[in-house]
């Protein structure tokens, strides 16, 4: 029997449901930023009060609601927990055989500051992974080099979720864009267009914002060459590659000139004083005799190339799987002649499942009359995750870990999982109790009644979604065509507006959840979510503020930037 989704189920009253579909939220800022809870019991707690308020407010059937929560819950464990599982797993492989040892020398042989560890490490190469990968593939694997460096993992954790702002948009081959052409009919490219008007801005600024939170203003301007070169190489090359390349590229690109830019300056630039944290300081000048001792290991270059040589996989083969044709041969959607692709497609497709979710396939309806399709999408080959876990088993042979160490470390692995799965499965599960009760819909008509003052709160439209989402593909869905309707009734061009969308959701990622949760599980801070959740929940306000003002003066002053 179907359902329809009520958006005003109070009365008719717009601001009397939005308040009550706002208490789910404001329960898990409380939860976690006053109360302190853990992350897997505030996010279970947090899918009680959805499930409760789709049911009694919302008028939800209470099968309906159970079984989108379990929806998401799925997505949670795959594509999303299987990523972390398998990221988390070849960091262990490295440092079980002993190789982690070498990458450590290695990095510190390009800088043993902590600062420029940061640029390269978490903008950079968390970028590129972001590029790539997306889907928490970023800030785990990112998170997880910088606690082996020694850096906190609280640090490390907060320091990778704030550096992942500048990519997001751009994520998994550009998927936040091209998905939302559809919903919206605005041609990808235009919007690609205008986010590479926008996040450069952003992207300039990132690197900069971060090594202040790590050692303040004037520590930071010790290393403002390297900054410059950072972050301005990785803004151009996104602005150049969204306007006329189109949107898949942007971050993988970027990312590498970034990483190759700053590495080839450090070898001739070095700041004057090198900065640790301020545990560090007792052990740094141990640090330096041991790095310049004629007695300190020295590595040949077959020896760090064979440390790096996991990750080296990981990236290719996430590269692979990023591929457009290899992404669909991967999952069974494959319709080319290239005959290995063909091959490929038949496995892929014995390995792509989509049953639909009993009671709730077809059975909502939103309220243009559409029914809403409703799947358990589960891509075992199709997944990131399992490009990881190829590279896992490849380093094996590479590394020379026995297939019961291997075995051991895999298990171990899972153990210390369990409980940052659950809360990702309970997040994930509350995003889409949100979703399919109407709850989310309803917010984001309350936030289009800003009218004329749209031009500036457009983005924490954006903002909202990727919190509760995780996902700013996600956010661009359910929110862009709202997006568009009301710029249109405002008079604001909508490829800002959609635009903006994804923009300002960029800034809400590393508050979401589903990222909280993940970037913990990456640097064994589970049960830690609360300290997390409060060491990002300011900066990105701030950032959302910035990506508000940007947008609300390139409607009023610049629309000569608008394509």
């Amino acid at each position: 029997m179907q359902w329809t989704q009520a958006y005003t189920p109070i009365g008719g009253n717009l601001l009397l449901s939005a308040l009550a579909a706002l208490v789910p939220i404001i329960f898990f800022f409380w939860a976690l930023a006053i109360k302190r809870m853990k992350g897997y019991t505030a996010g279970l707690a947090t899918l009680g009060i959805a499930l409760i308020i789709a049911v009694l407010v919302y008028r939800m059937p209470a099968e309906k609601a159970l079984m989108s929560a379990t929806q998401g819950a799925v997505y949670g464990l795959l594509p999303i927990g299987w990523i972390i599982v398998t990221s988390v797993f070849l960091y262990k492989i490295t440092v079980k055989t002993g190789q982690f040892d070498i990458i450590r020398s290695s990095v510190l042989s390009i800088t043993d500051d902590r600062r420029l560890q940061a640029l390269l490490i978490a903008f950079s190469f968390g970028a590129f992974l972001e590029g790539a990968a997306g889907f928490g593939a970023p800030v785990a694997i990112s998170a997880a080099l910088l606690v082996g460096l020694g850096f906190n993992p609280l640090y490390a954790a907060g320091i990778c979720l704030i550096a992942n702002t500048a990519p997001v948009a751009f994520g998994a081959i550009g998927i936040p864009i091209t998905a939302v052409e559809g919903p919206t009919g605005i041609p990808a490219m235009e919007i690609s267009q205008m986010v590479g008007r926008q996040l450069p801005f952003l992207s300039v600024f990132i690197p900069l914002y971060l090594i202040i939170i790590m050692s303040g203003f004037r520590k930071a301007l010790e290393i403002w060459p390297a900054i410059l070169v950072s972050g301005v190489s990785f803004a151009v090359v996104q602005y150049l590659s969204s306007n006329f390349l189109g949107p898949e590229l942007p971050d993988v690109l970027s990312a590498l000139v970034s990483m190759a830019a700053l590495a080839v300056f450090l070898k001739w630039w070095k700041p004057k004083t090198a900065f640790r944290f301020a545990g560090e300081q007792e052990s740094a000048a141990s640090i330096e005799t041991a790095r310049t001792s004629p007695a300190a290991p020295a590595y040949s270059g077959g020896q760090i190339f064979k440390a790096w040589s996991p990750f080296l996989l990981l990236t290719a083969m996430i590269s692979v799987w990023g591929i457009p044709s290899v992404k669909s041969a991967l999952t069974g959607h494959y319709e080319g002649s290239a005959v290995f692709l063909k091959w490929l497609n038949a496995v892929g497709e014995k390995l792509t499942f989509a049953p639909g979710v009993p009671f709730l396939n077809n059975q909502i309806v939103n309220a243009d009359g559409t029914p809403i399709e409703a799947v358990y999408k589960l891509e075992v080959l199709g997944s990131a995750g399992t490009a990881i876990l190829i590279a896992a088993v490849l380093s094996k042979f590479i590394t020379a870990i026995s297939w019961k160490d291997w075995g051991t470390v895999f298990k171990e692995t899972v153990q210390e999982l369990k409980l940052p799965i659950l809360t990702i499965a309970s997040v994930v599960g509350f995003a889409y109790v949100t979703n399919s009760s109407g709850m989310s819909t309803t917010l984001g008509m309350t936030l289009a009644l800003t009218g004329s003052m749209f031009t500036f709160f457009s983005p924490v439209l954006g903002w909202l979604g990727v919190f509760i989402t995780g996902s700013d593909t996600s956010a661009n869905l359910l929110f862009g065509n709202l997006q568009k309707v009301t710029a249109l009734s405002v008079g604001m061009d909508p490829v800002l507006s959609v635009a903006a969308n994804s923009s300002g959701g960029v800034t809400g990622k590393m508050i979401s959840p589903q990222s909280i949760a993940v970037a913990c599980a990456a640097v064994g801070l589970a049960g830690k979510e609360s300290d997390l959740f409060r060491f990002t929940i300011k900066h990105s306000l701030f950032l959302l503020l910035l990506v508000c003002i940007i947008t609300f003066l390139q409607h009023h002053i610049f629309s000569w930037m608008i394509p």
